[in-house]
């Protein structure tokens, strides 16, 4: 296993965690003892003080503290302590304001006003129009490659102004009624003007840099003048460990507080033990399979369907996610602000499927499924899914590719492929994957009159009339698309039972989720 290595005072040492495991071991293979009541975490007023551990696993000597590269589930929620953007994803993937208090169109939606709220930097400089627009000038560089890039692709900078101290005004290329999601995309981090250097972070967030080792240790504290209220915890430190076991087993030691990714099986192991709490966070992650539909078999629509109808949705939550999801309608966002969860339920119909592959011509036809362990559960996904259409005359074989190449080999090689994706809004799902120019187009999807109609929900100010329109679009992806989404996965921490705070309605890369600045110590 990767154990912690030993990090700022108060962090964990080699021989400590190894102690602490061996020690733990006897107990866990009996069932953890006597320990067999669920924890509860504090309830009541939040307390103030403490230093919370936090395990994540990490990425060695290549770690960074540079928001605008943050890419890994560590570097992410470090990101979001010691930095804020102008907006962030709310619960549903909905926009919230952050460091923005508003935003305001022209009416032709091809410029924006932001008024910033009054926030500082934690070298007590003010956070300023010119940051923000140095930000956005140092993400957008065409000499390098920051994730957050794309999505701000469509501001042009150099129409873009500082009004005033507290207020940018924002061209576009084209009229966009969604600009807020591009103020909340990943990595979309305010930094002080002219910053190029992170060995000694200085941001707007909720957390103060103290010290960091790459690959081992980040030691924070809490920043009094944050604007939206002080942080509870005096000190957050974390720790890495890219062995999930070390990470619970450290936990039960009573050697970090919080135990971030855990998988459903460890989570059944512990469900009666008082030393743990499990926070599910649901819809986290898109689980399904891409069907290209430029090509054969699966450019016939007959085919795609009974694609759909043949899938056991519930066997594949209960087998490839240990139970820990639920069901998807082969449409993105489940829960999601625009999500068309009017749309009925697709179920299992074998009948249905078989008559549809004679229809087809398919009947007895060999599949290549192209899979990789680059994802949890690919592989399992791939055999199960195997056996089903094995049950309707279809031949599926999975092939298990590079996982290095993987997401890459499948955007344009085969016909069908595991998928799965983390929370972003359903506008940027399409616009990303589903248009004809889409750069990351897997089912290869392309139909002018659902461009027209993307074109039309994002050039709509009218909200309702704009959520109509991805209705549409919503119906024809469920009828003819190529996107099998057959579930959606629970997120899972654990925490000790003196943790509280940890938000349950926090998809993965949502604001709530990995947020320290409002949990507490009982």
């Amino acid at each position: 296993m990767t154990p912690f290595l030993t990090g700022t005072a108060g962090g964990l040492s080699r021989r400590g965690l190894l102690g602490g495991a061996a020690a733990l071991s006897a107990v866990l293979l009996t069932g953890c003892g006597t320990d067999n009541a669920p924890a509860t975490v504090p309830t009541g007023q939040p307390r103030r003080g403490g230093r919370l551990r936090a395990a994540f696993a990490g990425g060695g000597a290549n770690e960074t503290l540079d928001p605008h590269l943050a890419n890994l589930f560590v570097e992410a929620s470090r990101a979001k302590a010691m930095y804020d953007k102008l907006a962030d994803y709310g619960p549903d993937v909905s926009i919230q304001p952050r460091l923005a208090q508003r935003w305001e169109p022209t009416a032709d939606l091809t410029r924006w006003r932001v008024s910033l709220r009054e926030a500082t930097f934690h070298d007590g400089r003010p956070v300023r129009a010119a940051d923000v627009l140095a930000s956005y000038a140092r993400i957008t560089d065409p000499k390098r490659a920051f994730r957050a890039k794309a999505s701000l692709a469509m501001i042009d900078l150099r129409a873009s102004r500082a009004v005033d101290e507290r207020t940018v005004e924002f061209a576009l290329t084209r009229p966009f009624a969604e600009f807020g999601n591009l103020l909340a995309a990943f990595g979309a981090y305010i930094v002080p003007e002219g910053t190029e250097t992170f060995d000694r972070p200085v941001g707007s967030g909720a957390f103060v840099f103290d010290s960091f080792q790459p690959g081992r240790s980040l030691l924070l504290k809490r920043n009094p003048e944050h604007w939206d209220g002080a942080a509870y915890l005096d000190e957050l430190e974390y720790l890495i460990s890219n062995d999930e076991s070390a990470r619970i087993n450290a936990l039960l030691a009573g050697q970090v507080e919080y135990a971030h990714d855990i998988t459903p099986t460890t989570a059944r192991t512990h469900a009666g033990d008082r030393r743990v709490a499990i926070t599910r966070m649901a819809n986290s992650t898109m689980q399904g399979f891409t069907m290209k539909v430029d090509r054969p078999p699966f450019d016939n629509r007959d085919l795609r369907e009974a694609m759909f109808l043949l899938t056991d949705r519930q066997q594949l939550v209960d087998t490839v996610l240990s139970g820990a999801g639920q069901v998807g309608n082969d449409l993105y966002g489940k829960g999601y602000q625009y999500y068309a969860a009017d749309i009925p339920q697709r179920t299992r119909d074998l009948d249905r499927a078989r008559f549809l592959i004679d229809r087809a011509g398919a009947k007895g036809l060999r599949i290549t499924l192209d899979t990789a362990a680059v994802a949890s559960g690919f592989v399992e996904a791939a055999t199960v899914l195997a056996d089903q259409a094995r049950q309707v005359g279809l031949t599926v074989v999975p092939a298990t590719g590079n996982k290095d190449t993987y997401w890459k080999d499948i955007l344009t090689n085969g016909v069908l492929a595991c998928y799965r994706s983390g929370a972003m809004p359903i506008e940027t799902h399409i616009s990303q994957r589903l248009l004809t120019n889409s750069t990351t187009n897997a089912t290869r999807w392309a139909r002018p009159d659902f461009d027209a109609l993307y074109a039309k929900a994002v050039s709509t100010a009218d909200g309702a009339a704009r959520r109509q329109t991805y209705d549409d679009m919503q119906r024809m992806l469920h009828a003819e698309g190529g996107f099998l989404i057959w579930g959606f996965a629970d997120f899972l921490v654990a925490t000790g039972p003196n943790v509280g705070g940890v938000s349950a309605d926090a998809p993965a890369n949502t604001l709530d989720w990995a947020r320290f600045d409002k949990v507490w110590l009982g």
